[in-house]
C-alpha cells in the first residue's frame, strides 16, 4: 500500500512537471503518458487490496506486476524525456508486459470469488 502510494505521489508531481515545467513537446508528452500509466496502476494496487478483502487470495500477486511494471514502462518513459539514450525506450514494453500480467492475474483472482 505505501509503494502505490508512493507511485501515485510520483505520477501526480510527474504530471505537474509535464504540464508547467517543461517546454518540449515531446518530453512533456512522455513524462504525461508515464505519469498517466503510473496513476493508474497504482490505483490498481488499491484495487488488489479490495480484491483481497472480499476473498480473491490470488490478488496478492496482482501489485507485484503492477509496481513493477509502473517502475519500468513509467520510469523509462521518464527517463527518454529527461534525455536517457534510446535503448532505454526497450524497456518499455516489459514494463507493458507487467501491467497485463497484473490484470490477467485480478482476473484469475476474481474467478475465486463466489458471488
Amino acid at each position: 500500500m505505501t509503494l502505490g502510494a508512493l507511485g501515485g505521489f510520483v505520477a501526480v508531481a510527474v504530471g505537474a512537471f509535464a504540464a508547467h515545467g517543461v517546454q518540449d513537446p515531446r518530453s512533456a508528452d512522455l513524462l504525461r503518458t508515464g505519469a498517466n500509466y503510473g496513476f493508474m496502476h497504482s490505483m490498481a494496487t488499491f484495487a488488489s487490496a479490495t480484491f483481497m478483502q472480499v476473498g480473491a487470495r490470488r490478488a496478492r500477486f496482482a501489485p507485484g506486476f503492477f509496481l513493477s511494471g509502473v517502475v519500468l514502462f513509467s520510469g523509462s518513459l521518464y527517463a527518454l524525456a529527461l534525455g536517457a539514450p534510446r535503448w532505454i525506450g526497450m524497456v518499455t514494453p516489459v514494463g507493458g508486459l507487467l501491467f497485463l500480467a497484473g490484470w490477467a492475474t485480478l482476473a484469475w483472482a476474481a474467478r475465486g470469488v463466489d458471488p
